[in-house]
């Protein structure tokens, strides 16, 4: 037993020649030093059993003792897991040294995962620039009305892909639904890259909106079940920042536009690359050790938890996950049930922020700033949405840093009433310049 990463639970006895008492071992009186089969040390963290019989003194109770203490004082932060020996053997023997807990493997794995939601950003932001360019190449020019679909098909395909993201991750596992979600996501960049027809690109704007979709729902949910609980809320927003990077990389990739019309497939076309790596990338990444052990896959739980923390979190990893899954007794609410009075609240708070978050504006940002900025008569129209994707990419950044120190709570206050602010300057500015060229606000 090694006294300075395990505790163990069950009654202890020492006994010695002459009577002393130690921190942490209670009264001793014999000089022969003895254990019982239940070993008990309780500091509210590991538990097990322990079979022995009699250990001489001297130096190898001094040793004991102290490490003993040690194990006792690093596990305060610990968290109380139960397990109990039969036959004698050490089981589930729980390592509680939290310097042992290896969080880096799981990086290059979330940083496959997260290609996914870059090209949840890109296919948003990519029409940005190419729509002015697309509509002369396909001839609707002068169609506000197709160009209206083109934009918002991707959208339709996205809400599709959504409601099957999740069903798919629970039948096949979160890597396999990763490598079906690329095909949707390659073939819908091929078919816009190469569209003659307004047609072509409808059907290549709605698959990719299904790829997009799909990613939307199995993105977060891979990151956060593979992600050791120390970094889990650190890499649980990661997501979006990457989702802001994506739109960042559309509006870059727009810069060359005014030197050559026909860029804009190539923008497209951009998108088949870390569609492909996101599946090459997930036929080497381990699964989800949730996901198989839900399906009862044992040994390959056990194998995926050895790649992404280490073998010797193996043994905590599986009782976290036996435990979970024997401590939830409640059913699982079904899509009527939010409408209940037991979620009503909690599902109209969600709602509202996401819905007040859309109504300011950002969708607008997103798919027509290049033609705002045109419109105001900005000469570096793209560069201009580039700069917005730019400080889409910043703030996302901020959030994510003050998160766990400000709370979500007082940073959507900020964040709104930021909104509200600049929302009513630029309301105010605009104004002033059509007072001062004659116009009434919001007239031609």
């Amino acid at each position: 037993m090694q006294a300075s990463s395990h505790l163990v639970r069950g009654n202890f006895g020492i006994e010695i020649s002459k009577r002393r008492v130690f921190p942490c071992f209670g009264e001793v009186r014999q000089r022969s030093l003895t254990l019982n089969r239940n070993f008990c040390i309780r500091s509210g963290s590991t538990c097990s059993g322990l079979r022995s019989g009699d250990v001489s003194m001297g130096a190898g109770l001094v040793r004991a003792k102290n490490g003993i203490e040690t194990a006792v004082r690093s596990s305060v932060k610990s968290r109380s897991i139960k397990a109990q020996a039969s036959g004698g053997d050490i089981e589930d023997l729980t390592p509680i040294n939290p310097q042992a807990k290896s969080s880096g493997a799981v990086l290059p794995f979330v940083g496959v995962a997260c290609l996914g939601a870059m090209l949840f950003g890109y296919h948003l932001g990519v029409v940005n620039g190419a729509l002015e360019y697309l509509s002369k190449d396909l001839g609707i020019a002068e169609n506000t009305v197709m160009q209206g679909w083109i934009v918002s098909t991707l959208l339709a395909g996205a809400t599709v892909g959504s409601f099957t993201g999740g069903t798919l991750a629970d039948k096949f596992g979160r890597t396999r639904t990763f490598q079906l979600d690329a095909i949707p996501l390659i073939i819908g960049a091929f078919l816009t890259a190469t569209a003659q027809t307004v047609q072509t690109m409808i059907i290549g704007r709605f698959l990719a909106g299904i790829g997009i979709g799909i990613s939307s729902a199995i993105v977060p949910l891979y990151i956060s079940e593979i992600s050791p609980t120390e970094i889990r809320g650190a890499l649980g927003s990661i997501n979006q920042l990457f989702i802001c990077i994506g739109i960042l990389a559309a509006l870059v990739a727009g810069l060359p536009l005014a030197g050559n019309p026909l860029w804009w497939r190539t923008m497209f076309g951009i998108a088949i690359v870390p569609a492909i790596l996101l599946a090459v990338g997930m036929a080497f990444s381990p699964e989800s050790p949730r996901w198989l052990f839900q399906q009862g896959k044992i040994p390959e739980a056990e194998k995926a938890i050895r790649t992404l923390y280490g073998k010797e979190r193996v043994a905590e990893i599986m009782y976290e996950l036996r435990t979970a899954g024997q401590g939830s007794t409640e059913q699982e609410a079904g899509w009527f049930d939010l409408f209940s009075s037991r979620y009503w609240k909690v599902v109209s708070v969600g709602a509202a922020l996401f819905l007040f978050q859309q109504l300011a504006g950002i969708n607008a940002v997103v798919y027509y700033s290049t033609a705002v900025f045109r419109s105001a008569g900005i000469a570096s129209d793209v560069a201009a949405s580039a700069l917005v994707g730019a400080s889409n990419v910043i703030g996302s950044a901020i959030a994510s840093s003050l998160m766990d120190r400000q709370g979500r709570k007082s940073l959507l206050m900020t964040s709104f009433s930021g909104m509200l602010r600049f929302i009513l300057f630029t309301w105010c500015w605009a104004c002033a310049c059509s007072s001062s060229a004659g116009d009434i606000c919001f007239q031609n």
